[in-house]
């Protein structure tokens, strides 16, 4: 066996499909380049709760599945199948990774090339064809770790010394000697393995690979970083990775780096740094965190209170001269003023206005409803408070044309383009033949998801077919014309390298999804900075929608402020008086929620930890894990707040029961492969 390719899951099964079916395509691509280069997959499932496993070995018989009882982390997973596999060289492949079918055939041949490699990391890109920064890495000592935690790395990319964490003074196009490997690709000599050790399960997750990449140099080998092949790595750095749980955990991980490799006293400066940078990498992602979801109701408010003063300006200087440019009181400024402000704002969040992607009907929308809410609310207001309704109804003109043209700007600011497209319905063709295409389609109709469907490209060099709006050579063209946003590759006709070369030259323009053979998840991802979304079948669920979420998150706020008013009283119907407190308190501040899965997280229904659980609007009963499985995804599914009303009125007795901090997670719960 020439090469043994060994990926990691953890609940990325609609990810996992598309990784399987590229590394298979790839493994049998090398052997028919040379039959004595064999390539076996491994696949090492750490509990998954999506079906992952038994997906695994109904599609994909071919491969060696390893299927563990518990998470067990991605060190002891991948060593688990290193030890079981027998190829020459091991790489560890992630889930979320598409490879070319040259791929495997180009890596052994380098390393046949290099006899002094004991590692090979190659260029990777995400869904939008970016250049991933970690596929090359420098060796994290303090400075180099204090220039990246501090922001310096970031700020100057092309710096010898503040980037040398990510070699951002290297050609990414060009190969080049490096110190670490990223774990999302991480290519191994067997030989360099069996004399340096396997890697070391002290490190649950991230750190293993830099650790390992590090022993193979101290080994006496070299680790090399390849441009060629490209791979995608849908998720890069993902969201998790601005959070503070991230934060801990990479750090303790760097923090363990230090004191088994760097000497008694550097150690200790390393670890002093490795803090300095946990605090201030948790301080920024509190605030950038804070600053980026307020940003949008903070530019709001600000030009609604600009729009009511010019037109209190005007209306004072031109309509109301007599009365000597003062017509209105302090008291319009510092009360009426905020309050129409808020109500818009408010009703404009119902409204679903701040929902991604933003919509200007439903920003006019909420303006409309706030408009009467304010022209009802000003009827009750003391006589001293009540001015002009003409300004009420000008002050809403103002604010939807401001808040209209604003939204406009910044969306042809992000799309280059002067034209807005007012249509709710993303503009989408496919790319495949015919009976794959229609396929597809048919599987868009049944996800709901909200598109407009243009038509199909030929995934050929040339246009046979009159229903074809062209072939696939002239996508750029096609996308122009069409003013399409997205674009579904079928993988059956295209297959990765072709799908790979649209992401790298079209992933700017259009965004790129892609459809296993046979499949029925459709993938991609907007940026490096996402953990990649999909369309599929049983994840079109009323949970995941913005406006339910908000109305739970509304629903828990003011469930919470209710329970603890009337706490006194409500203590008489409670198991754990006490606990209701914390509990009411926990989900008032958002740490909670009243209703979900418990403790529990299930692929694609994800929830805060909650006090209820759908089983509680069943008092008495038992469940087995089946079964609750099941009741669970319903709620998903068809979720409304009267439903989440209903379990907290059945199960309030139990609504005092301890949670525990349930609002943070350990690494353990942490996704293995989310690197």
């Amino acid at each position: 066996m020439k090469l043994s390719v060994i990926i990691v899951n953890y609940n990325v099964k609609y990810f996992l499909e598309q990784a399987i079916k590229s590394a298979v395509g790839a493994a049998a691509y090398c052997h028919k380049q040379s039959e004595q280069w064999q390539v076996d997959v491994w696949i090492v499932d750490n509990q998954s709760v999506d079906g992952s496993v038994a997906f695994v070995r109904e599609q994909f018989p071919e491969v060696k599945l390893i299927a563990n009882a518990k998470n067990v982390g991605f060190s002891i997973a991948n060593n688990q199948a290193i030890r079981a596999s027998k190829g020459e060289h091991v790489l560890l492949l992630n889930p979320d990774t598409i490879v070319p079918e040259d791929c495997f055939q180009k890596v052994i041949q380098f390393m046949e090339d290099h006899p002094d490699a004991g590692g090979l990391g190659v260029r990777m890109v995400d869904g939008k064809g970016v250049f991933l920064p970690e596929s090359k890495r420098g060796l994290p000592t303090p400075m180099v770790s204090l220039y990246k935690m501090t922001g310096l790395s970031k700020l100057f990319r092309s710096s010898q010394k503040f980037n040398k964490y990510h070699l951002g003074f290297l050609d990414e196009m060009e190969t080049h000697e490096v110190d670490i490997l990223s774990g999302a690709f991480m290519m191994m000599r067997r030989e360099a393995l069996d004399k340096v050790g396997l890697l070391d399960e002290t490190f649950f997750m991230y750190g293993e690979d830099i650790d390992m990449s590090y022993r193979i140099i101290k080994g006496g080998y070299k680790n090399y970083y390849s441009p060629d092949p490209t791979i995608v790595h849908y998720k890069g750095e993902s969201t998790k990775k601005g959070s503070l749980n991230y934060v801990r955990v990479f750090y303790n991980a760097m923090i363990i780096f230090a004191r088994k490799h760097f000497q008694e006293g550097q150690d200790g400066w390393y670890t002093r740094c490795i803090r300095l940078g946990v605090y201030l990498r948790a301080a920024m992602s509190v605030s950038f965190g804070f600053l980026k979801r307020i940003a949008p109701y903070l530019f709001d408010f600000m030009l609604i209170v600009g729009g009511l003063l010019m037109i209190k300006y005007f209306w004072e200087t031109n309509v109301k001269q007599a009365v000597n440019r003062s017509y209105y009181s302090s008291a319009y400024l510092y009360f009426n003023v905020p309050l129409y402000t808020g109500i818009w704002l408010v009703s404009s969040y119902f409204s679903g206005a701040y929902d991604q992607p933003w919509r200007i009907g439903k920003l006019i929308r909420g303006l409309l409803v706030g408009t009467v809410l304010i022209s009802a609310v000003y009827g009750f207001l003391p006589e001293e408070y009540r001015f002009s309704r003409s300004m009420i109804v000008l002050g809403a003109f103002s604010a939807i044309a401001l808040l209209s043209l604003w939204r406009m700007l910044y969306h042809m600011w992000n799309n280059k383009s002067l034209e807005f497209n007012w249509n709710s319905n993303r503009k989408l063709a496919i790319v495949g033949e015919i009976d794959e295409v229609e396929r597809v389609r048919l599987l868009l109709g049944q996800t709901r998801m909200e598109h407009e469907y243009v038509g199909y490209i030929q995934c050929g060099n040339a246009l046979d077919d009159s229903r074809a709006l062209g072939h696939f050579q002239k996508l750029d063209e096609l996308i122009q014309i069409f003013k399409l946003e997205e674009v579904v590759l079928c993988h059956r006709d295209l297959g990765s390298a072709r799908i790979i070369d649209a992401m790298l030259e079209y992933g700017q323009k259009v965004q790129i999804r892609t459809i296993a053979e046979n499949g029925e998840s459709i993938i991609g991802s907007h940026s490096k900075n996402t953990a990649g979304d999909l369309y599929a079948l049983d994840l079109n669920l009323n949970i995941n929608k913005p406006g339910h979420r908000r109305n739970k998150r509304v629903f828990d706020f003011l469930s919470s402020f209710g329970i603890l008013l009337l706490s006194p009283i409500l203590w008489l119907f409670v198991r754990g008086k006490f606990h209701l407190i914390s509990n009411a308190v926990k989900v008032l501040f958002g740490q909670l929620s009243w209703v979900g899965y418990g403790d529990e997280e299930l692929e694609g229904l994800a929830l805060k930890p909650s006090v209820l659980t759908p089983a509680d609007e069943f008092p008495g009963s038992v469940f087995d894990g089946n079964t609750l499985k099941r009741l669970m995804q319903i709620y998903a599914r068809e979720y409304s707040v009267y439903h989440d009303l209903n379990i907290l009125f059945k199960g309030f007795r139990d609504s005092g029961r301890p949670t525990g901090n349930k609002g943070a997670k350990t690494s353990e719960e942490l996704s293995a492969n989310s690197r």
